[in-house]
């Protein structure tokens, strides 16, 4: 699955369920998406929920953004640092944030990260529909064209 991919799929499931509680106040909509809630009323939303698991080992996870509207991707690869295709990054650098890197790709890896599970973070952000949020993340018209850095030159 490409990052394009989750990210509409993601987007439609997550949207059929902000739709079936449009009553609730955006308070009681974040808090609805508690892990321990979604796990018991959508096991599907998350392959992590049927294995009783967490992305992020941490109290009070909420799985509202599941993404981070700081996370950037370009499928086709955003630039190219030292001889291999990053496809992905932080655009704020979190420092919890870190990289797995093949042979030939370079990935942000936000395993360790716990920003966009947190109450705060997603009240600041908050919007009904999580593609407005994450309307910045695909970069690949913004990065590697601004920067002039497309996966055949060198960062």
């Amino acid at each position: 699955m490409t990052y394009r991919q989750w990210h509409d799929d993601f987007a439609d499931r997550h949207q059929e369920i902000v739709r079936m509680l449009e009553e609730r106040s955006d308070e009681e909509l974040i808090d609805y998406f508690r892990y321990e809630n979604m796990r018991k009323r959508h096991p599907a939303f998350c392959p992590l929920y049927e294995e009783e698991e967490r992305c992020h080992d941490m109290e009070n996870l909420n799985c509202y953004l599941c993404g981070c509207p700081h996370f950037r991707y370009c499928d086709e690869g955003i630039d190219t640092v030292n001889g291999k295709v990053r496809y992905s990054l932080c655009a704020i650098e979190a420092r919890e944030g870190k990289t797995f890197e093949t042979d030939t790709a370079i990935h942000q890896d936000c395993s360790d990260c716990p920003l966009p599970h947190l109450h705060g973070f997603i009240k600041k952000y908050f919007d009904r529909n999580w593609g407005r949020i994450m309307a910045e993340c695909e970069a690949c018209e913004t990065i590697g064209k601004a920067e002039g850095q497309k996966p055949e030159s060198t960062a």
